[in-house]
């Protein structure tokens, strides 16, 4: 039976049209690795479960049950996406957050 982790990431996926196999391929682990992952049979280490969460554009505390809603963002959920991703960001991207912030046009 999946649990509620796996219910969480089957959600996200089916949100962002992603695949099991894409996802796997993404955060370089097999297709039946995440599968047991999503079905509860394997416990995800900590690292994972941050790469599933960078990923699919949400929090590792969405996955795990600490929040309870991925599409509310407060400045702490959006204050840890961003620093996982910050070094992904092109330095336009960083410029644009920077003008955004700073409500500049």
């Amino acid at each position: 039976m999946i649990d509620s982790f796996g219910n969480k990431v089957l959600e996200l996926l089916n949100k962002s049209n992603m695949t099991q196999k894409k996802l796997a391929e993404t955060i370089n682990i097999t297709e039946a690795t995440l599968s047991r992952y999503i079905n509860g049979d394997r416990e995800p280490k900590s690292e994972v479960v941050a790469n599933i969460a960078t990923a699919l554009h949400t929090t590792t505390d969405f996955l795990l049950g600490v929040e309870d809603d991925s599409s509310v963002l407060s400045y702490p959920k959006i204050s840890r996406i961003l620093a996982r991703n910050v070094d992904n960001f092109s330095p336009e991207q960083k410029n644009n957050l920077v003008k955004l912030l700073l409500n500049l046009k």
